[in-house]
């Protein structure tokens, strides 16, 4: 059995190629110096303990393969003892295509935003159908096992996979994408994200413009037909195309788009012909396109409206996607993964359609390395003029030149500038106190990050089922 050591186990992707080559037979290790939830929970089921912290002593003798995270860089003392010792070492990407894809037929999610719960959907169309997929998912989706996962393995030839256009590795800074011998790609959208690796959206564009160049003549195209810059991917491409989206033009057209509490109902077109009608558990406009994404790969794999609708009746969505974590005393808390502008702006409209009248409080985390960027700054502030009441937490990223980092202060007084109910709390405690103090009943509070946000979502549960409130004054 050979033994495989991955530094940086914790993040989502590195945890779930490490479950993924402990269940084809490896003896998986790792460490790592961040653990939360969900992922440190997932590694526990999957009977994977990591070391907590970096260390060269975690490098031991009987080690065969290092799979490197693409957080680590020069000086991790555990990179710099596989470097010295020359141990094999491989980026994620690098280890998936050769581990697993070679030999499969590869779906590759991509865009900006949405390959996670369309990678998620579309994985669970073709297991539902009985096509037995095996999946890698950026997210805890529901219905990945019985208490939901980010991977599955199925003895049939399709693999599902998110494609992220973040870098490989220190030693590859090109797109993790590129290395996924791609079959089928959907691209939903395109947009200037990851500003950190990206100069430009010109940069983004090329790098979806290689995976395009991937894709073999037998092969399949699915782009947004919503986006310009998606749709414009199909000129270049040397296989088939279809669009998908609220466009008339589109080769797979959504109309008759109802919003409701439990998610959206629409209609679909195929190339100008009725195809079928289908209810999704999810709600806003962007998650019909996911849908509609979904809907033309799993036709393209031979699946009719019938099954497509009823598998999608059934889906249960992905973790940190607009997810409910608790309700107490008629204020519903949500866990959203929403750290781009434009993520954070369907995000809110989408809980206002599905919601309407309720007041929604949006409470932002800037974390990710674009998300903390003054890049945004105007942009945020358009986005969050969709909510009520805006509390916009301490940048994560203290290590900016200030000229480069987001300014949590001007945020607040932009978003007052359009008449928002705008604050910078801190805090943590702070935060939690000062909406277990102004809560009103049917108020909606969704927490925005792309980390663990110091688990403020159960802190905030625990403050509104305290009598009075909060626990001590918050910081106004």
């Amino acid at each position: 059995m050979s033994t495989v050591h991955f530094i940086g186990i914790c993040g989502t992707a590195m945890a779930t190629l490490a479950a993924l080559m402990r269940h084809k037979g490896f003896d998986v290790r790792g460490s790592d110096q961040n653990m939360y939830p969900p992922m440190s929970d997932f590694l526990a089921r999957e009977g994977i303990a990591p070391f907590a912290g970096y260390r060269a002593e975690h490098i031991a003798a009987d080690i065969d393969l290092v799979v490197v995270g693409n957080a680590i860089s020069r000086g991790n003392p555990e990179l710099e003892e596989v470097l010295d010792r020359r141990i094999r070492y491989l980026s994620l990407p690098e280890a998936l295509r050769e581990h697993f894809l070679w030999g499969a037929r590869s779906i590759v999610i991509a865009g900006t935003h949405g390959k996670t719960t369309t990678t998620a959907l579309l994985a669970w169309l073709l297991t539902d159908a009985g096509l037995d997929p095996t999946v890698f998912v950026g997210g805890i989706a529901a219905n990945l096992g019985e208490q939901g996962s980010s991977y599955r393995v199925g003895a049939g030839r399709d693999f599902v996979i998110e494609g992220d256009e973040y870098d490989s590795a220190y030693f590859d800074k090109t797109a993790k994408f590129l290395k996924y011998l791609p079959d089928i790609v959907v691209v939903n959208n395109i947009e200037f994200d990851h500003a950190d690796i990206y100069p430009d959206l010109e940069a983004v564009r090329v790098a979806f413009c290689r995976l395009v160049n991937l894709v073999p003549r037998s092969g399949l195209l699915v782009v947004g037909a919503d986006d310009a810059e998606a749709l414009g991917l199909g000129t270049g491409a040397r296989c088939r195309v279809e669009s998908a989206g609220l466009s008339t033009a589109a080769t797979w057209h959504a109309f008759a788009v109802n919003p409701g509490a439990g998610g959206m109902s629409f209609n679909v077109r195929r190339e100008g012909q009725l195809f079928g009608s289908f209810e999704i558990p999810l709600m806003g406009l962007h998650n019909v396109r996911n849908a509609l994404a979904a809907i033309a790969v799993g036709a393209a794999r031979g699946l009719d409206a019938e099954t497509l609708a009823r598998g999608m009746r059934k889906f249960r969505g992905v973790k940190r996607r607009l997810e409910i974590v608790g309700e107490v005393g008629g204020v519903t808390v949500y866990d959203d993964f929403a750290h781009h502008p434009t993520a954070v702006a369907e995000t809110l409209a989408a809980l206002r359609a599905g919601t309407a009248g309720s007041r929604i409080w949006a409470v932002f985390e800037p974390r990710s390395a674009s998300s903390c960027r003054r890049v945004f700054q105007p942009a945020f502030a358009e986005a969050f003029s969709g909510a009520d009441r805006v509390i916009i937490a301490a940048v994560f990223r203290s290590t900016l030149p200030e000229a480069e980092r987001l300014s949590a202060e001007e945020l607040v007084a932009d978003l007052r500038a359009r008449r928002s109910n705008a604050r910078h709390i801190p805090e943590i405690d702070d935060i939690v106190a000062t909406i277990a103090l102004e809560r009103e009943p049917g108020d909606l509070v969704v927490f925005m990050s792309n980390g663990g946000f110091g688990g403020i979502h159960r802190r905030m549960l625990a403050a509104l089922a305290q009598p009075g409130g909060a626990s001590h004054h918050p910081l106004v």
